[in-house]
């Protein structure tokens, strides 16, 4: 990691076309955040591969480049970004501080999977907005689609409204299916292939 602080500076991932961000964003990715091996995810299934977005949304470099990629994609209509605890967290708030440096207003709100267990016992953190407020969920990476619809239910079950679901990884297992069947435009900056295809070139046999 410390070798991409090195060869891309803060100021130029400012300033860098968006396409541009693409390449060293798969870098990032391909230095320890995707790995090959023997895994157990979230889900409960096996999978010869591990994707830790969180390696690249805690990455002071990762989240700039994600904030911006993410941000042009969020909907015109869209007054906050949301999404469940704990890997959305660092992706709400990048989209939100790259939104405020390009004049655009975006809320952050946290979904816990678990209400407060004191004071108001909110499921949702951050700033109440009214009723019918366009929210977009934000997710790292997407198998079966579970954790992001858990965050829809709960912002439409406080009165939001949402429009769309973003993650920066489709792990292509089922999740863009489910989100379909619940009319959820959903996209991702990367399907596994992406990332899979880039590793390979790094790491030749």
């Amino acid at each position: 990691m410390d070798e991409l602080l090195i060869d891309l500076p803060m100021a130029s991932l400012l300033t860098l076309d968006l396409a541009a961000l693409r390449s060293p964003l798969l870098d990032l990715f391909c230095q320890g955040a995707y790995q090959e091996g023997d895994f157990v995810l979230t889900s409960g299934q096996r999978s010869t591969y591990y994707t830790n977005g969180k390696l690249i949304t805690l990455h002071p470099q990762g989240a700039l480049m994600v904030g911006r990629l993410l941000l042009d994609l969020v909907s015109p209509e869209t007054v906050a970004v949301a999404g469940l605890t704990l890997g959305a967290d660092p992706l709400v708030t990048a989209v939100s501080l790259v939104g405020a440096y390009q004049d655009r207003t975006l809320f952050p709100l946290i979904i816990r999977k678990e209400a407060k267990g004191h004071g108001t016992r909110a499921y949702i953190e951050g700033l109440t907005l009214p009723p019918g407020s366009v929210v977009t969920v934000l997710e790292d990476v997407v198998t079966t689609g579970q954790s992001a619809l858990q965050a829809v239910d709960r912002l439409q079950a406080a009165g939001y409204r949402v429009n769309q679901v973003l993650t920066l990884v489709d792990r292509q297992q089922g999740g863009a299916e489910l989100y379909q069947s619940h009319n959820l435009p959903f996209k991702a900056l990367f399907d596994i292939q992406d990332i899979q295809a880039h590793w390979a070139t790094l790491n030749p046999a």
